[in-house]
């Protein structure tokens, strides 16, 4: 089976992009990991699927597969990478539109630089919403990791995330506690653990240890949820410009029942066409 896709990236947070509106696939988790392979794949973090929208008030539907297969909420760099590929491709000739998730709508604008904008919706702080075993909203709460307890900031971008703040990003222990926070059992659907150095009243540098792929080079919903749980901490004022091992992204949050809104570039590196092997069901 051969399918057509575009690969792109969002400060290094890669993708492979397929069109099901102009071709008819519906991957499978063997199918995702397939594509996902840097080695006998394309390689990327998250396979993104563009589809018809299953609402009247959506311009599309967008879906997004980790590299292990399993389909999942939301993804901010993600989603300007979708609005610059629908665009590009002649699917639409608006330069802001409706995308329907798995969590709602999006509004992503293409804007007069490249840049994208994505209204990525309010956050939620409910345990129940995000979800998490605890019974506050509450701007910091406590986590046993290993042996230690460390402070958290929990919040849902339309997918979960747990963050800390850390004195240096650098020596941040990403890789030892970000699958440990992941896994946590206080988190039944798992979580983005983010690792973030406040760097000023509107500055912070960021690293994301990302659900099914591990540390990425960004995570747009990890900067978006940085940014809130810092303004709720009392630590940051919007807007923050946010430095990851990829590149800035700039986030702005006005506060509780506001949406917050992410400006980012999306890059597109190549089209092209794949055999997905027939015993790869």
């Amino acid at each position: 089976m051969k399918i057509r896709f575009t690969k792109m990236h969002g400060l290094g947070n890669d993708f492979v992009v397929l069109d099901a509106i102009n071709q008819a696939f519906v991957p499978t988790p063997a199918q995702v990991r397939f594509l996902a392979d840097r080695h006998f794949g394309v390689g990327c973090d998250q396979l993104l699927v563009v589809e018809k929208p299953q609402r009247a008030d959506a311009d599309f539907r967008y879906r997004i597969f980790n590299a292990d297969g399993g389909e999942v909420e939301q993804c901010g760099n993600g989603a300007r990478c979708f609005a610059r590929f629908v665009h590009e491709k002649g699917l639409t000739a608006k330069r802001e539109i409706r995308v329907e998730t798995l969590r709602g709508l999006i509004a992503p604008r293409l804007e007069a630089n490249g840049e994208v904008t994505v209204d990525m919706g309010v956050p939620r702080f409910q345990p129940a919403e995000i979800p998490f075993a605890g019974t506050s909203d509450a701007p910091v709460q406590q986590l046993r990791v290993g042996a230690r307890d460390i402070d958290i900031g929990v919040v849902s971008m339309g997918n979960p995330h747990a963050v800390q703040v850390v004195d240096d990003v650098d020596t941040a222990p990403v890789a030892a506690q970000g699958p440990l926070i992941e896994t946590h059992e206080r988190f039944p659907q798992r979580v983005n653990a983010g690792f973030m150095q406040i760097a000023g009243r509107h500055a912070i540098r960021l690293r994301v240890h990302e659900r099914g792929a591990g540390e990425t080079l960004a995570c747009g919903t990890g900067a978006c949820a940085a940014v809130v749980s810092g303004i709720r901490r009392g630590l940051l004022d919007s807007p923050v410009e946010v430095q990851t091992r990829g590149g800035m992204l700039a986030i702005a949050w006005a506060g509780p029942g506001a949406p917050v809104l992410m400006t980012g570039p999306a890059v597109t590196v190549f089209d092209g066409e794949i055999d997905i092997p027939e015993e790869i069901q």
